[in-house]
């Protein structure tokens, strides 16, 4: 966190008086809710409608759901206790390089849509549709598996009484009706979703401890024999490479809040927060979680998800063991409103992507419409149809959700190298045009650079070999199959191929870093974000760092 305070790049301007209740209560200030940027376009802007203080709290639930309450349940099956903490280990590492790549460039060029934009005008435009691409379709998979995960947990109390299909229906409808709303509607259900979430986190923490120590009638001390009478590394690397495919599709890549900042009040102070905040919330709440996992269940237990038995959360399997009753039933339905709001976010996200594609001529221009409440209609719809086709197609099975997790993983990954080739390639336009950006007023540089973007770049070189060796060796046993290499590769295989042609059809340019656009999007820090950002920068660092923990 002292990242922020350290690497201003450049002096402060002078400071603003400002009254400081004013600014605890609302960091934006006087900027105005529903402010849309100025640069009016025929297809309609979307509104700035996100405040610094939702950014804040979503940031700190977002991409938490299944994958960590859930997911972990299958990483500790097929890879024991060490292979899991390895795993998530590396994808957390991953997630701070990420986010100190991205966050670079945000600040100072906040567009919704983000990178996809970047890699356009400082790499390649066909490296931009690889990206886009990649990105929707990771998060609409992940879309489609959260509906298969929410009957998971409905058939916690239904016990396979209601259809199927009939529950992702339902999750269907609630989830697209949010979307007819304004979207300072949704902004509120995601800031809704995120408490309840971090309120579950810490709520299976103490719970879990306290069933470490024995709590419950039919409880008993856990001494760790689940990691020294068990295989703590169970399929040697193939189970390391699930756990850290796993992984990735449960945290996500966190370009989450990158794409929001073009939605934000402030995003010069929205950014900086969340690239502070995100990597520590992600360690903290996955790392925390799977080690208290591997304690209280045993990786042998056919209930985890992929075993022989109706899948379960691993919290909630150690809570029945324990006897202790009602804590499943709360612990159960605080997991479907952090589903709800992941599903919320697989649909935000991709949109948003799409729109940005459009106003790059990488798509058709009617996707990038947007109506009067500032809602991307059309890449909406586009989205919605994909999500739903792939949802239903999720009635096919567990091989069906093991093929959407391998897709996801896939894209999250290869995005994350793409983030760091573009970081690269602004650094080089940077340098061969002498741009003053990083002189200005509290502009944001990333740690140690080119610390970050390396690492990225290493950690998605790991992941790519996990998926490459899971698909020629799975853990499932079998050998190799035709059938099991494309389930493994298909989102890789997709995102390169559809690369490869876009750019041999279009014969897309490479950017000249001397001639690559360092103009376009870049954001001047209006006279009240300086007033806000003055007065938050003449506080003691202890009242800074106790704006990470505020959440109202």
């Amino acid at each position: 966190m002292e990242h922020e305070e350290n690497h201003l790049g450049g002096d402060n301007v002078a400071s603003s008086k400002v009254d400081e209740k004013q600014l605890d209560l609302d960091p934006a200030l006087s900027i105005a809710e529903g402010q849309v940027d100025s640069d009016e376009t025929t297809h309609g802007n979307l509104h700035r409608t996100l405040s610094p203080r939702m950014i804040h709290v979503i940031s700190l639930g977002s991409s938490i759901g299944s994958g960590l309450f859930i997911a972990t349940g299958k990483a500790l099956a097929e890879g024991g206790p060490g292979n899991m903490f390895l795993g998530y280990l590396v994808v957390c590492l991953g997630v701070w390089a990420n986010l100190q790549t991205l966050t670079e460039m945000t600040v100072a060029f906040p567009t919704s849509g983000n990178y996809i934009d970047y890699a356009d005008r400082w790499v390649d435009p066909a490296l931009a549709f690889g990206a886009g691409f990649a990105e929707w379709l990771g998060w609409t998979s992940v879309f489609a598996s959260e509906g298969t995960f929410l009957v998971i947990l409905v058939n916690f109390w239904a016990g396979d009484v209601v259809p199927e299909a009939a529950l992702l229906t339902i999750f269907l409808v609630v989830c697209f009706v949010v979307f007819l709303v304004p979207n300072s509607f949704f902004g509120w259900l995601e800031y809704i979703g995120s408490l309840v979430k971090a309120f579950l986190f810490v709520f299976i923490t103490i719970i879990s401890l306290a069933i470490i120590g024995g709590a419950g009638p039919t409880g008993y001390v856990r001494d760790g024999s689940t990691w020294t009478d068990l295989p703590a590394f169970k399929n040697s690397f193939g189970g390391f490479s699930n756990a850290a495919l796993l992984a990735i599709w449960a945290i996500g890549d966190q370009v989450f809040i990158g794409v929001m900042a073009g939605e934000a009040e402030s995003p010069r102070y929205s950014m900086a927060h969340a690239s502070n905040l995100i990597p520590w919330r992600v360690a903290v709440f996955y790392l925390v979680s799977v080690v208290l996992v591997s304690l209280i269940v045993p990786s042998t237990d056919s209930r985890l998800l992929g075993g022989s038995s109706v899948a379960s959360s691993p919290f909630v399997i150690a809570v029945q063991d324990a006897g202790i009753p009602g804590i499943p039933d709360l612990i159960n339905a605080c997991m479907i409103i952090g589903i709800l709001a992941i599903a919320l976010e697989c649909i935000f996200l991709p949109s948003r992507i799409l729109r940005t594609m459009s106003l790059q001529g990488l798509l058709p221009a009617f996707v990038a419409q947007v109506d009067k409440k500032g809602r991307p209609r059309w890449a909406l719809a586009i989205t919605a149809v994909a999500g739903v086709a792939l949802t239903y197609m999720s009635l096919s099975g567990m091989p069906f959700l093991t093929g959407l997790i391998a897709i996801t993983s896939a894209s999250f990954f290869t995005n994350w190298a793409i983030i760091a080739v573009t970081s690269f390639r602004f650094r080089a336009a940077m340098r061969a045009q002498q741009s003053p950006l990083f002189e200005t007023p509290y502009a944001w540089q990333s740690l140690l650079w080119p610390l970050a973007p390396v690492t990225s770049l290493a950690v998605s070189s790991v992941l790519l070999v996990c998926l490459l060796y899971t698909s020629i060796k799975p853990v499932s046993g079998g050998g190799f199959t035709a059938y099991s290499f494309f389930s493994a590769t298909i989102g890789l295989i997709l995102i390169v191929v559809f690369t490869i042609a876009y750019k041999i059809l279009r014969r897309t340019p490479w950017r000249d870093p001397a001639t690559a656009d360092l103009v376009t999007g870049l954001r001047e820090l209006s006279t009240e974000e300086l007033r806000m950002l003055d007065t938050y920068y003449g506080r003691p660092l202890w009242r800074r760092l106790g704006t990470y923990l505020r959440v109202w």
